[in-house]
């Protein structure tokens, strides 16, 4: 039910941030700009939003959270179908951003709750692919809803998925039950944390989310101007295949991977998934046909595609069950910044450079993310040998 209810959020992410900006030129008349906030105002939403996300759902429970931020992505949901307004559609992606944010956060972080840590890679990757295939198929089904019928049509979709989600989400709340408190010394409940820095950034976490930011940055080229450099290069074709290579190429790999994080550490996961992120920045720029877009797919697959969930695991390896809240808002603040100023930034760098050479400039961004990592949480002992190790090891000690 966890993976059903996330996988289903993010698809009506992709819905709508793929077809909103379009809506509002042709709905209200919107200028580029205009048009532009209302595809990316859902984003600034959800960066807010992670400010206190973690917080609150560590303070205050992920169940309740779980619930009440779907009710209200459901709701931001039904208010796009009386939408008659620029401004009113600007606030309903606001809200739905904050809420989008909070019940994504509170899904992954009630999931990870019941996967056992010596199998927390292995959980997370299964997890993370409800993220990659609506990515995939989200952009695709919308633009499919709208060559067959209209706007209102769609929304009444996402309405309708959204409330599946819902009911998922009931069924895991009815389920499940609240974590065990924590306890100090004296076997008392421990005091409430405080809101604090840490509440907004988990110092744990900050080592793992610099890096996903030059992640996010470099594959935010992909996610907002592939299909220019697509008419640019006359390979539309291979661009509208290329999220489809993508989900298979990791659906494929996601197991293997997920169990080896587990075994063998960290690095050799993030390594591996760095070499062919790279490796698919260097495809795009060079290439001249459809093949090379779709092999490109692939690459980014295998890239983009291990990073993310690795990331994801990275995240709560490194923190304690009360902190898994912070853990994930803390690592999606990143991401988030990532993908809300890499498209503005990188329009420029191709207005100026050209979209092949961009893509080569992002190879670099990917290489210099591989120096940061390999500088930071590259040398814990969880990077280097797993958490199967450890834990084995730590048996023996016993």
């Amino acid at each position: 039910m966890g993976w059903i209810a996330n996988f289903l959020q993010f698809l009506v992410f992709y819905f709508l941030i793929t077809t909103m900006a379009l809506y509002a030129v042709k709905e209200f008349s919107a200028s580029e700009t205009e048009a532009g906030f209302a595809a990316s105002s859902i984003v600034i939403g959800a960066v807010v939003s992670r400010l206190i996300s973690g917080y609150i759902i560590d303070r205050f429970g992920r169940r309740k959270i779980v619930l009440i931020s779907v009710i209200a992505t459901t709701i931001a949901c039904a208010l796009y179908i009386p939408i008659d307004s620029l401004g009113l559609l600007y606030a309903d992606r606001f809200f739905h951003g904050i809420a989008y944010a909070f019940s994504v956060t509170a899904i992954m972080a009630m999931v990870q709750e019941l996967i056992p840590s010596e199998r927390r890679s292995e959980g997370t990757g299964y997890l993370a692919l409800g993220t990659t295939v609506s990515a995939a198929i989200g952009p695709a089904l919308a633009l499919f809803v709208l060559g067959a019928f209209d706007y209102q049509m769609l929304f009444v979709i996402v309405l309708g998925i959204s409330i599946v989600s819902l009911i998922a989400s009931l069924i895991m709340f009815v389920r499940t039950s609240d974590a065990e408190p924590d306890v100090d010394e004296s076997g008392e409940p421990a005091a409430p944390v405080k809101f604090s820095f840490k509440s907004i950034i988990n110092p744990k976490v900050l080592p793992i989310g610099l890096f996903m930011l030059f992640v996010a940055f470099a594959y935010s080229g992909v996610i907002a101007h592939i299909n220019a450099f697509a008419e640019q290069r006359d390979v539309v074709t291979g661009a509208g295949l290329f999220f489809i290579a993508y989900a298979i190429s990791m659906f494929v790999m996601r197991s293997y991977l997920g169990k080896l994080q587990d075994r063998r550490g960290d690095n050799v996961v993030i390594y591996f998934g760095l070499l062919f992120f790279i490796a698919s920045f260097v495809v795009l720029a060079l290439s001249t046909a459809n093949w090379h877009v779709v092999v490109a797919g692939v690459l980014a697959g295998l890239g983009y595609g291990t990073l993310m969930p690795a990331v994801q695991a990275v995240s709560v390896g490194v923190v304690d069950k009360s902190e898994f809240g912070t853990a994930f808002s803390t690592l999606f603040l990143f991401v988030d910044l990532g993908f809300g100023f890499g498209p503005v930034i990188l329009g420029a760098v191709a207005s100026a450079i050209g979209f092949g050479p961009m893509y080569g400039v992002l190879a670099v961004v990917g290489v210099i993310a591989g120096i940061y990592y390999l500088c930071t949480h590259a040398r814990t002992e969880r990077a280097k040998h797993g958490v199967v190790k450890n834990i084995e090891t730590m048996g023996l000690a016993n």
